[in-house]
């Protein structure tokens, strides 16, 4: 007897997992805002949340750091990627982390990095299309 395939595998095209950015990080690790303004080298508008299927994504972060200690030149200020497996059903939670280490000034971009901050579950499930 042969059984077709409606009790085999879960339909796993619609789980998901989510980045985010609408925590406010914390401070006193030396953590700041950031903002997305490319995913997979493509230009995007930055929002609080991005669903995204299971799987590596190269975001790209702008600082958002108003430390006072901050001497840099605008120049310097420039975007970093960050590569994010995202798995189902997780949430990660990004930042700019301000590296505090030693004086930053005129053009030395080495101030900051792209991080995840915080990483938890998450129900998530894309829309069925």
């Amino acid at each position: 007897m042969f059984l077709s395939g409606c009790a085999s595998q879960p339909d796993d095209s619609h789980r998901c997992g989510v980045v985010s950015g609408y925590l406010n990080p914390d401070l006193s690790q030396d953590l700041y805002r950031a903002i997305v303004t490319h995913l997979d080298g493509k230009p995007v508008i930055s929002k609080p949340n991005y669903r995204l299927s299971p799987g590596e994504y190269t975001f790209t972060f702008a600082e958002l750091i108003s430390a006072p200690s901050l001497k840099v030149k605008l120049a310097a200020r420039v975007p970093k990627d960050l590569v994010i497996s995202v798995e189902a059903n997780r949430r990660y939670h990004f930042a700019a982390k301000f590296n505090t280490d030693k004086r930053y000034r005129g053009n030395d971009s080495g101030f900051w990095q792209p991080v995840i901050w915080l990483e938890e579950e998450h129900e998530c499930e894309l829309p069925v299309k």
